[in-house]
């Protein structure tokens, strides 16, 4: 149940318009309004107002020396040292990137080499007995006796 007090209050924080006031509060000052009429009309009538004297209002506009003085206050940037910096900039984000590029195929080329059994089963069939040679025995299990 709300009371008078705080149904002014939600008016004045949240405006004329219930429909814009919290959801838990809505359904609570529906119901003030149904029961005391022209006491909660008043109440949201007068913040109503309020919101419509808040709407016109517009800031203040800086007058034209508050402006050059902000815009003299502000320091000055170099033509020339700004394109040297965003040249530098851009060379270095370049040499980065390839840098970044190299390493990934680098890393791509050392991980994917072949494999043990590829170079068991190559040198396996290289041989004219089918028995595997020296080195390659080291390489992994290589069933030499199924192949003869």
């Amino acid at each position: 149940m709300m009371d008078r007090t705080r149904f002014e209050a939600l008016a004045e924080a949240f405006g004329g318009r219930i429909d814009l006031w919290p959801d838990a509060e809505r359904e609570a000052a529906w119901r003030f309004v149904a029961e005391q009429g022209e006491t909660a009309r008043a109440l949201l009538a007068d913040a109503a107002s309020l919101d419509e004297q808040l709407q016109e209002l517009r800031p203040p506009q800086p007058s034209a020396a508050l402006r050059q003085a902000i815009l003299d206050a502000a320091p000055r940037l170099r033509a020339g040292r700004s394109r040297l910096w965003r040249w530098l900039t851009g060379a270095g984000l370049g040499a980065g990137l390839a840098a970044a590029c190299a390493a990934g195929v680098l890393a791509g080329a050392v991980s994917t080499g072949p494999s043990a059994d590829a170079t068991a089963d190559a040198l396996m069939a290289a041989s004219d007995d089918g028995a595997a040679l020296g080195p390659v025995e080291s390489l992994g299990s290589v069933d030499t006796e199924s192949n003869s």
